[in-house]
């Protein structure tokens, strides 16, 4: 792939000030793109309005380095319209709450001025992190959305142990575990479901999470090799890292290798160039598209440049962008 330079390069994140920036993902894309001689600016999502049709943004230009305590210098902010940029990375965290969906409003009038935006903001509305699995039914355990406290119980009847968790929250939140004979069975799905007034998901329990929740990484619709399985903490149900889990990175399993075909397609088409799958067992449980991470971990185990093999695929793109 021939380096292109001068490629100005906007992301929105939460507070770069806030991040942990030797297991960031995003920040990982960062210097990977300073280090191609890309311009970096940066901006929140409260940076970005529209003004009479025009996405614009209050933008800063950024410089990123490896230091542990001083990991970032912003330069003097300037307000731009978004089409100025040549790409757009949407790395902002859920929750994915009706201002994440506006914005992604506002990046779409960015793309319709030629911006590339990654991941596409239509697809980061239509593809649920939990939702969207119902797409691919054959990769998936038994699962019900619903806002009936009734259903739940009789999904509980049916598999006897279940998770049941929200649609908009990240990082192990609000995630239960439940069976028959717990006595809070009913202040659980009461509390999820405000009382028969929010869709909530439930899921059957997968025991080889013991084995680890697998997170897959793709882009543009092909996996990296290796997978993070993310172990729990003793006594935990969740696997994820920020609740606790430990990351053990493997190779991908000839199951797991079908499962991105089924699904990696897909996402390709839908303008998803960075996707997390996770994986538990045999079955997909979740696709992250809004700022999946784990890029760090398998770097650091298996020496490989993820975010090398993402800027890649944006050259490419950009390419097709600027030739249609």
């Amino acid at each position: 792939m021939t380096i292109k330079p001068n490629i100005k390069l906007g992301i929105v994140m939460d507070p770069i000030s806030a991040i942990n920036p030797k297991k960031d993902s995003t920040m990982a894309m960062l210097l990977e793109a300073q280090q191609r001689g890309w311009q970096l600016y940066y901006m929140e999502q409260g940076d970005i309005f529209l003004d009479n049709g025009k996405a614009c943004a209050t933008i800063r230009p950024l410089s990123v380095n490896s230091s542990l305590d001083n990991w970032f210098e912003l330069g003097e902010a300037t307000t731009q319209p978004l089409g100025d940029l040549d790409v757009i990375l949407m790395r902002k965290d859920p929750p994915f709450d009706i201002d994440y969906i506006y914005t992604t409003y506002l990046l779409e009038q960015a793309e319709a001025a030629g911006t590339l935006v990654v991941n596409k903001p239509q697809s980061l509305r239509d593809a649920n992190e939990k939702l969207y699995t119902a797409w691919f039914p054959h990769c998936c355990a038994p699962s019900m959305v619903t806002s009936q406290p009734e259903r739940i119980k009789a999904f509980l009847a049916e598999h006897g142990d279940i998770i049941v968790k929200p649609l908009s929250a990240m990082g192990g939140a609000s995630i239960f575990r439940i069976t028959e004979d717990n006595p809070n069975v009913n202040v659980i799905i009461e509390v999820m479901t405000d009382n028969g007034k929010t869709l909530t998901m439930a899921q059957r329990y997968l025991p080889e999470i013991l084995q680890g929740d697998k997170r897959i990484l793709l882009i543009d619709g092909e996996p990296i090799p290796h997978a993070l399985a993310r172990i729990p903490a003793e006594g935990e149900t969740r696997a994820n890292l920020a609740t606790g889990g430990t990351g053990v990175g493997q190779p991908l399993s000839e199951r797991d290798q079908w499962l991105c075909k089924q699904i990696g397609p897909t996402l390709k088409a839908k303008g998803l160039t960075f996707v997390g799958l996770d994986v538990i067992g045999d079955y997909v449980t979740e696709i992250n598209v809004t700022s999946p991470t784990g890029i760090r971990e398998l770097d650091n185990q298996f020496d490989i440049n993820i975010s090398a093999k993402l800027m890649d695929a944006i050259e490419t793109q950009l390419a097709e962008v600027r030739l249609a």
